[in-house]
């Protein structure tokens, strides 16, 4: 292949891979092949990308860095509680996700394996979760410090599943501007919500130890 003077950026790649994928229906067949059919050197892709999985991953990684950086463009966003920040999030991820819909379904669809669509997601899956984190307030942690850690990581794991739910249902959404899809987020979140809500459960942990402490002075 002859040497172009063109640099190709990390954000050219991205875009002519996703193209290729709409226009072909399918995935390159190698590095090697996607670098020749759009004239730049093999090397120049793997400056940037390991293979074309960690770049199909890094794809699904950007539409959650787009969706956190319009976020923070919002003043408002940052006095929000954990709900509502959650509620943004997905909105404003979904709007990412609609203006991708076409490459979004063709490879969350290519294999009939669903497991093995669901690979391309691994680094948004620990994006999320980070995020996740970040967002977690005093409002839903609970107050035992030995327990934090093993409730944080479920709160992390359980907003995963309900973001892939929610995938699964906006691929699925046939309804006008999905519309439907806006109902399940503001539905799944606020149910979501509620089950997160650790005051009852504080108050058992604080009648547990009462009761235990009244058993133990008991036998004295």
């Amino acid at each position: 292949m002859e040497a172009t003077n063109k640099t190709i950026t990390r954000e050219d790649i991205v875009s002519i891979y996703m193209n290729e994928v709409l226009e072909k229906g399918a995935k390159p067949k190698s590095v090697f092949h996607f670098a020749k059919e759009n004239d730049f050197e093999e090397a120049e892709f793997y400056f940037f990308f390991g293979s074309l999985e960690s770049l199909e991953k890094e794809i699904f990684r950007l539409f959650f860095v787009n969706t956190v950086d319009l976020l923070h463009k919002n003043e408002e966003y940052l006095e929000y509680d954990m709900k509502n920040k959650m509620l943004s999030f997905y909105f404003t991820f979904f709007e990412i996700l609609t203006a991708n819909r076409s490459y979004v379904k063709q490879t969350l669809k290519t294999s009939p394996n669903p497991l093995k669509n669901l690979v391309q997601l691994t680094t948004l899956r620990e994006s999320f979760k980070e995020y996740v984190s970040e967002i977690l307030t005093d409002d839903y942690r609970l107050e035992i410090e030995k327990i934090q850690k093993f409730q944080e990581k479920a709160i992390q794991e359980s907003a995963w599943l309900q973001l892939m739910l929610t995938i699964k249902f906006w691929l699925d959404d046939e309804s006008p501007a999905f519309e439907k899809t806006d109902i399940f987020i503001e539905k799944s979140v606020n149910a979501s919500f509620q089950l997160m809500n650790t005051a009852p459960l504080n108050h058992l942990i604080d009648l547990g130890k009462f009761l235990f402490k009244e058993k133990i002075y008991s036998r004295k």
